[in-house]
């Protein structure tokens, strides 16, 4: 990997569905390792993540197009519409390691473990933004039904629609907890610590931890309110279903009586 550039280094990252099986790519020829490092024909460098993202730097459209595209038999539930997210990485030998006004990414040096920092910081800030979008649209959903709790004092959904609203909300929990770990720094600081500091300035202004507690906080509402609505509408069922006991032990009574009623 060269030690530096006059031009900007273009990175480009993709979210490509919810996961990459990356090893079939491991066993090809690897630049390195935790995160996936290879390189992309026709120039470039691509880092793979296994939750589903990719960040490619220095390939051309067309070269970073056709690499995307050798990807998609790997990608599990792929995504119709990928997450996209571009940056430009600056090289500066005297700089300070950080991102300018202009929003590039300035480096002392452009070696792969520094490239793989960024992509690790570039991958995460777009699954942050693929759940922020996910969480808005399961806001919008949830919120009618709170206004038809407020308004009219009953909930607005059926049991099977809050139980997939649920199912949303502990899957968006796993995959962040569990594959990506956006809270969470990267392996690659436990064999060169001299890229921490680096790491912080980069996760504190892409805001990763703050966005992290931000989705979190309302994954909770959103999980306390559904809980809420739906055994709101569990009672409601229950309640129904004691009626028609009740009715149908009302039916069985009329039907002994008539025959003492009918009699002379």
């Amino acid at each position: 990997m060269a030690q530096g550039h006059t031009n900007p280094l273009i990175g480009q990252a993709l979210l490509l569905g919810e996961r990459l099986e990356t090893r079939g790519l491991e066993e090809a020829t690897t630049l390195a390792t935790a995160p996936l490092v290879v390189p992309v024909s026709g120039g470039g460098t691509a880092v793979l993540f296994r939750y589903g993202a990719v960040v490619i730097f220095g390939a051309s459209q067309e070269a970073s197009d056709r690499f995307v595209e050798a990807l998609r038999p790997l990608v599990t539930e792929r995504f119709q519409h990928p997450e996209r997210e571009q940056t430009q990485i600056l090289v500066n030998a005297e700089g300070e390691q950080n991102v300018d006004a202009a929003g590039n990414i300035v480096l002392r040096e452009c070696t792969i473990e520094r490239l793989q920092l960024v992509a690790d910081i570039l991958a995460k800030s777009l699954v942050l933004a693929h759940y922020e979008s996910g969480i808005a649209d399961i806001f919008d959903r949830i919120e009618p039904l709170a206004a038809t709790l407020r308004n009219k004092g009953r909930g607005g959904a059926s049991s099977k629609e809050l139980l997939h609203h649920i199912g949303n909300v502990l899957g968006m929990q796993h995959r962040m907890v569990g594959r990506v770990e956006t809270s969470e720094k990267p392996e690659l600081l436990w064999e060169h610590p001299e890229l921490e500091r680096l790491y912080i300035r980069l996760a504190d202004v892409y805001e990763l931890r703050e966005r992290d507690r931000a989705i979190d906080r309302k994954l909770d509402v959103i999980s306390r309110t559904v809980e809420t609505l739906l055994g709101l509408a569990q009672t409601r069922s229950s309640l129904r279903v004691e009626w028609y006991i009740v009715i149908l032990i009302v039916a069985e009574l009329l039907l002994a009586l008539y025959p003492l009623l009918r009699a002379p």
